[in-house]
């Protein structure tokens, strides 16, 4: 859009000679529906052309909720400095910080119920050593681990990388906490009978921490895990406003949020900012209302009452 010079702000016109009426399910390009297929990483540098391994071919279609039936393009939540629709983008870059927070779970919690429960079922040196290396990691700042990393590494690192890069220092400083608490439940879980019972008919340790003292733990993990991925969330959108983690032209809602460092797309483009800024929010809601439910339909008191 064409700039004023009297004003500094971008001046629309609209085309009544060629109208682009907007009706619902329209024709419109090629998709396949429910499609699966899983990316394959790719060792050659001079393959540009990412490969996949389909699973599930998909339902082939060509009608879509609603669109123009003209020449006209229809972008629900208009368009970037490149003309790139950001809807589209919103989608696409929900998969990275999506993933970013149930990765990062999946990682961190198994780890840290199986140190926390060692800890606790042991106890003695093995619980001292484990607790100390814990309080360690938990003196750990993240997001200056993360700045100090960034300084070291090689600024060439695609977003594949740092996408790994942003799980894996995440996931390495977040699984201490749950350690702790579960060392703490562990503790009162292996004086029940029935885990006296285990020992006495010979289980082996391995085996009755797994079958009989973590199961215990579920009702809190399973909580615990829902409110814990929103900090994986807000941490990879802070990471990326600041230039640290998933990189243009890859979209993210903390790249794409990035853009409010800039006072002009503030002032000229407010949609850019405010869309995927709704979405973190709504997504970090969600994750913890629904940690409260799962908290209070798990909690035997509430049965009780």
């Amino acid at each position: 859009l064409p700039v004023s010079r009297e004003t500094g702000k971008r001046e629309l016109f609209v085309d009544t000679e060629n109208p682009s009426p907007i009706h619902f399910f329209v024709q419109g390009a090629e998709y396949r529906l429910f499609r699966i297929v899983v990316p394959l990483p790719s060792f050659a540098k001079e393959t540009a052309t990412t490969q996949e391994l389909e699973i599930f071919p998909g339902i082939a279609g060509n009608l879509h909720l609603f669109g123009s039936t003209g020449e006209g393009y229809w972008n629900i939540l208009g368009t970037d400095e490149q003309a790139r629709d950001q809807f589209s983008r919103l989608v696409y870059g929900s998969r990275i910080s999506l993933s970013i927070g149930l990765v990062g779970i999946a990682i961190s919690f198994p780890l840290g119920m199986l140190v926390g429960g060692i800890s606790g079922y042991f106890g003695g040196v093995v619980d001292a050593v484990l607790m100390r290396v814990v309080e360690v990691i938990m003196t750990i700042p993240t997001l200056y681990l993360l700045v100090a990393l960034a300084a070291v590494l090689p600024a060439g690192l695609s977003s594949s990388q740092r996408f790994l890069l942003i799980i894996l220092i995440t996931s390495f400083v977040s699984w201490s906490g749950l350690a702790r608490v579960i060392r703490g439940q562990v503790l009162s879980i292996k004086q029940r009978s029935f885990v006296q019972a285990s020992h006495a008919m010979g289980g082996p340790h391995l085996y009755t921490i797994i079958r009989h003292v973590l199961p215990q733990t579920a009702t809190y993990v399973i909580i615990s895990s829902t409110l814990a991925v929103p900090g994986f969330i807000v941490a990879e959108a802070v990471l990326s406003l600041i230039g640290l983690g998933i990189q243009q032209p890859d979209p993210s809602w903390g790249n794409m949020l990035s853009l409010a460092s800039n006072a002009s797309v503030l002032v000229l483009q407010p949609w850019l900012v405010w869309s995927p800024a709704i979405l973190i929010v709504m997504t970090v809601l969600c994750f913890n209302l629904l940690g409260d439910g799962l908290r209070d339909a798990l909690d035997p008191r509430s049965f009780e009452a």
